[in-house]
């Protein structure tokens, strides 16, 4: 028997249309920043495939959707995970648990609090803080937790420093006040958190962003003819999943 997750995947594959991925310049930094319509295109999560291996790459996700006629589109690492590729956080995959809400800080980015939740819902996608989110039980049907938040209602995380010296490829993801619209946004040369939240708050117009990850990002973005592969495996992936023609 095929494995849940792509067995629901045929059900919310309605659409044809991909995500639009475009180079940008903001502020002297170069981003890859790609733009998914909820109310037009099934954005997914995946992280383990039939045999509860995890995909770990792009193309294991690709082959896979493959083999029920369906084909990976865009698609970038969802969020920090542990040697193993578990989540650190929140996890939620067509309605499955895996991981419990993460709230207390810690060490690390993913706990330089608030971090949040992206919350994928039937034509919308949600990043939420992580407390408003607990409080607010959103009915996902997948979701990812992350941190930290890069825009909170509007403003930057309060810890980030316009001067920061600290310096990565930096990705992540906002969303639309009505939820509709998801941008994900990859830096293509090293950014700090504070320049990396601005682009998200003041170039992109979005009222709340989640950072993903640093080193270790990576995009697919056909209309960038991009397709990082990586040496290590990532965790968990998000992606637009499309008909084949």
């Amino acid at each position: 028997m095929k494995h849940f997750a792509l067995l629901m995947l045929v059900c919310f594959a309605g659409s044809a249309e991909a995500a639009t991925c475009r180079s940008e310049t903001y502020a002297d930094n170069k981003y890859s920043i790609c733009e998914v319509d909820l109310t037009q295109e099934n954005l997914q999560l995946f992280l383990k495939d039939s045999d509860g291996q995890v995909y770990g790459h792009f193309g294991n996700v690709d082959t896979d959707l493959g083999t029920i006629g369906l084909r990976l589109g865009f698609a970038t690492n969802a969020g920090m995970y542990h040697e193993d590729r578990a989540p650190v956080g929140h996890y939620v995959e067509n309605g499955r648990e895996s991981q419990r809400v993460i709230s207390s800080d810690g060490p690390g980015n993913f706990g330089l609090l608030p971090n949040g939740v992206l919350c994928l819902r039937d034509g919308r996608a949600d990043v939420f803080e992580t407390l408003t989110f607990l409080d607010q039980q959103p009915d996902c049907h997948s979701a990812t937790q992350s941190g930290p938040m890069l825009v909170i209602d509007g403003g930057l995380h309060p810890k980030f420093l316009r001067n920061s010296t600290s310096k990565y490829i930096r990705n992540g993801v906002g969303t639309s006040a009505d939820g509709t619209r998801a941008v994900f946004v990859i830096s293509d040369n090293v950014v700090t958190f504070h320049a990396f939240g601005s682009l998200f708050r003041d170039h992109l117009k979005l009222p709340n962003a989640l950072y993903f990850d640093g080193n270790v990002s990576r995009l697919r973005a056909p209309d960038l003819d991009r397709d990082d592969v990586g040496f290590s495996a990532l965790g968990p992936i998000i992606g637009v999943v499309e008909q084949v023609e």
